[in-house]
């Protein structure tokens, strides 16, 4: 069989790095083939890496048919299922299949409402006004955040990024330059600066990203204060008559404790910042 190489769908998936590509080369010499390649037809689903590798090196190999394929959707989205559940595929990279896999379910779930709905409009009488039910599709922000197995504020950190972003700076994301929370910050700049800010390397895009948040928390207003109850209508808090017992005491000291211990957590947490920034600049 004359294997077809479909441009679409090797470029479906993100291409392997140099150094993952040299690590994959060194096992199929070594171990040879071990997986089958996995075939629609006479087209490529999974497999393109090995297959030029093992064309290169003559190295033999197996093929087996996936028979459930009934459109090039089917084999998107069995493709981004096959990616999600491997672990070496970072969280960029899973958010962005997890986006994927979210347009295609919606567009499928708006294509069957408006064939139901041409249905329902050959039979029901012309003054019938009753929208047919679609099938429900799980595409919410939480299903696609449980499908990459990230956090939904990942998910939109990311969506972000990809409507915002320029190719060097989502370029920079994938290498692990810049971390996705902080290149969704960069991300808002006018893109010459997110390029400028891409070409001054790992140390400038951190400093960008801090500069952003630092303006974005002077801008915010003030919070106002919360009156106390009192302040506001109600009834003052009455004194106590009796004088606290040693174990209500103790309660209060714990309680200070507690509130103590948070702040240093978060004064703690700070300094670490601040140190890893200073080690950064150095």
């Amino acid at each position: 069989m004359q294997i077809k190489i479909n441009d679409v769908l090797r470029a479906y998936i993100e291409p392997l790095t140099e150094a993952e590509h040299a690590a994959l080369e060194r096992s199929l010499l070594a171990e040879g083939c071990r997986d089958a390649l996995v075939l629609w037809d006479d087209i490529l689903v999974d497999g393109h890496n090995r297959y030029a590798i093992c064309q290169q090196h003559g190295i033999p190999f197996k093929v087996i048919q996936n028979t459930t394929f009934k459109s090039m959707e089917d084999v998107m989205l069995w493709m981004i299922d096959n990616h999600l559940g491997r672990r070496s595929v970072g969280d960029f990279q899973r958010g962005v299949l997890a986006l994927r896999k979210k347009d295609i379910l919606a567009q499928r779930a708006e294509a069957e409402a408006a064939r139901l709905k041409a249905e329902d409009a050959a039979i029901a009488p012309p003054e019938s006004d009753a929208e047919p039910v679609a099938a429900k599709v799980r595409t919410s922000r939480e299903d696609i955040a449980r499908a990459a197995r990230l956090s939904t504020n990942t998910i939109s950190q990311i969506e972000k990024i990809q409507k915002t972003a320029t190719p060097e700076l989502v370029e920079a994301v994938r290498a692990g330059t810049i971390s996705i929370n902080a290149a969704a910050t960069v991300a808002t700049l006018a893109p010459e600066d997110q390029v400028q800010a891409v070409a001054g390397g790992k140390k400038f895009l951190q400093q960008a990203a801090k500069e952003i948040r630092e303006q974005r928390a002077a801008s915010r207003p003030p919070k106002p204060a919360r009156p106390a109850p009192w302040e506001d209508g109600g009834e003052p808090p009455s004194l106590p008559s009796e004088p606290l017992t040693e174990v209500e005491h103790l309660r209060a000291e714990v309680a200070q404790l507690k509130e103590r211990n948070a702040a240093l957590r978060a004064e703690n947490a700070e300094l670490r910042e601040r140190i890893s920034q200073l080690v950064d600049a150095s």
